[in-house]
C-alpha cells in the first residue's frame, strides 16, 4: 500500500508464549541507535500499544480479521501461504468462524465450526489452544478502531520463507513439540543475515518465554521492519476483510 512507510521510531515483532507475548521492539529511525533491539515479556497484547516504545507498525503471529463463514482451508490468506512453505505449511491452521471462536468449550466450538464452514470443518486442537489470544487482540482491535491501522498479522514461517529469499526452509523448529536445533540454528542464521545483532538473535529469551518464542518474534520484527519501509506485502493483496472491517491477511 502506497502509505506503508512511516515515521522514525520502533517497530514491533509480537509472539504468543506461556506468560502472555514475547515482544520484539526494533528500533527504525535512521542515525544513533539505529538497529537497536529491545526483548520484553508483556501479559497482555493491549500492553504493547501503550509501550513506551509506541511501535508504529506492530507485527504479530495470531489470525487477525475473523469470517462469519469459512472456506475450504480456512481464509484465502491461509490459502495462499501453505504452497510457498514446502513441509512447513502443516504450521498455518485454518482459521474458523467467528462464531466457532466465541465458544470456550471445544465440543461447542467444533459443533459451531462445522455448521458456519463449507465443507463443513471442525477447529484443529492446535488452533484451539490459542483461541483465548485470537479473542484478545481481536476484541483490542474492535474496542480501539485506531489502533487497527499499526498492527498487522503475520506468520513466522513464512517471514523466514521471506528472509530465505523466497524459499521454504528445509528444517523444522521443532520435533515431536520440542524443539530442533538445526531448526533454530538455522533460523538464527536468517535473521541476523538480515541485519538482526547477533548477540541478540543468540542470546536467552527473557522469563516466561521460549527460545522458539523469542526467534519467531525476531522474526515478527523483521517483517515489521519491511512493512514499515514499504517492502512487505499481504496475501492477498488486497487483504479481505471481515463483517467487522478488519483485514483478512498475512504480511511478509
Amino acid at each position: 500500500m502506497s502509505n506503508q512507510a512511516r515515521g522514525n521510531g520502533w517497530v514491533a515483532g509480537m509472539d504468543g508464549c506461556p506468560a502472555g507475548w514475547m515482544v520484539a521492539f526494533a528500533r527504525v529511525n535512521e542515525g544513533e541507535g539505529s538497529g537497536e533491539l529491545r526483548l520484553c515479556v508483556l501479559p497482555r497484547f493491549a500492553d504493547v500499544l501503550s509501550a513506551d516504545e509506541a511501535p508504529a507498525v506492530i507485527a504479530v503471529d495470531i489470525p487477525i480479521g475473523l469470517p462469519a463463514q469459512a472456506g475450504r482451508g480456512g481464509r484465502a490468506a491461509e490459502n495462499m501461504v501453505r504452497p510457498l512453505l514446502g513441509e512447513r505449511q502443516s504450521s498455518v491452521f485454518s482459521v474458523p468462524s467467528r462464531a466457532a471462536l466465541e465458544r470456550t468449550d471445544y465440543g461447542e466450538a467444533c459443533a459451531v465450526a462445522l455448521a458456519t464452514s463449507q465443507p463443513p470443518r471442525k477447529i484443529s486442537k492446535q488452533l484451539f489452544m490459542i483461541v483465548p489470544k485470537i479473542r484478545e487482540v481481536d476484541a483490542c482491535l474492535r474496542a480501539e478502531p485506531a489502533a487497527a491501522p499499526r498492527v498487522f498479522e503475520v506468520h513466522p514461517e513464512l517471514a523466514f520463507w521471506r528472509l530465505n529469499g523466497a524459499r521454504a526452509l528445509a528444517e523444522p523448529k521443532k520435533v515431536k513439540g520440542r524443539c530442533h536445533e538445526p531448526g533454530l540454528a538455522l533460523r538464527r542464521c536468517l535473521l541476523v543475515a538480515a541485519g538482526l545483532p547477533t548477540a541478540v538473535v543468540h542470546s536467552e529469551p527473557p522469563s516466561g518465554a521460549g527460545q522458539d518464542d523469542l526467534l519467531d518474534a525476531l522474526a515478527c520484527a523483521a517483517v515489521a521492519r519491511r512493512i514499515h519501509a514499504g517492502m512487505a506485502r499481504p496475501f492477498p493483496d488486497p487483504p479481505e476483510r471481515d463483517p467487522f472491517g478488519l483485514p483478512m491477511a498475512i504480511w511478509a
